[in-house]
């Protein structure tokens, strides 16, 4: 059977993919020409799995690079020992929790609080100090979630002292809207299915910790 001609007032679905593919290569081939970096914010959020697991992936790939990199972790406590810890520490991360663990567990908010205030003097300590080229906050959208850290606050800060060229990666669930606007990247993770929700299937090492 023959297929209908398309209506002179619209365009072919091809030629409209072509030129898209054209507009697309021409982009790419602009970016490639000005050759423009920058020290990028990042920020992994969402309900879903994988927002920390992500922020590794760039740890690993920018240690591998031979980039120096550093984590503060704003739930995990000082002396946990999870997987992604140790083999961190082993590839040279400087690595540091600041938490009591989650804080829906927590028998003390004030507490929770104050060590998430010290997480952040800490992770000033280090991007402002120029030694790194890659830091994650991991688990730093909570404290400002939870009203503990002011988002503003935080957000004139990085821009006044972060270094230009510096990495900044920053996770957790609930991203202010303004750390959205802010950031240069950012991907929502989406639970569609988890072993333990549809499975009854607990965590495991080496997949959770």
């Amino acid at each position: 059977m023959l297929k209908p001609e398309p209506d002179s007032n619209e365009e072919s679905p091809s030629a409209d993919a072509g030129e898209q593919d054209e507009e697309a290569e021409a982009y790419r081939a602009k970016v490639r020409k000005e050759k423009k970096k920058k020290g990028l914010v990042i920020v992994n959020t969402g309900n879903g799995k994988g927002k920390t697991t992500a922020a590794l992936g760039i740890l690993m790939r920018s240690t591998g690079r031979r980039m120096r990199t550093a984590v503060v972790q704003f739930l995990k406590p000082p002396k946990a020992r999870f997987g992604e810890i140790v083999a961190g520490r082993e590839m040279g991360i400087d690595w540091v929790g600041t938490g009591d663990g989650w804080t829906w567990k927590s028998k003390d908010l004030d507490e929770s609080e104050a060590r998430a205030q010290h997480g952040w003097e800490l992770a000033q300590e280090k991007i402002a100090s120029g030694d790194y080229d890659v830091v994650l906050l991991d688990e730093f959208t909570y404290p400002m979630h939870y009203g503990w850290i002011d988002t503003q606050e935080v957000l004139d800060w990085i821009r006044e002292h972060k270094p230009p060229m510096m990495h900044l990666l920053i996770t957790g669930r609930y991203a202010p809207a303004e750390l959205v606007e802010f950031a240069d990247l950012v991907t929502e993770m989406q639970p569609i299915k988890h072993p333990f929700k549809e499975q009854g299937i607990k965590a495991q090492p080496g997949i959770e910790f």
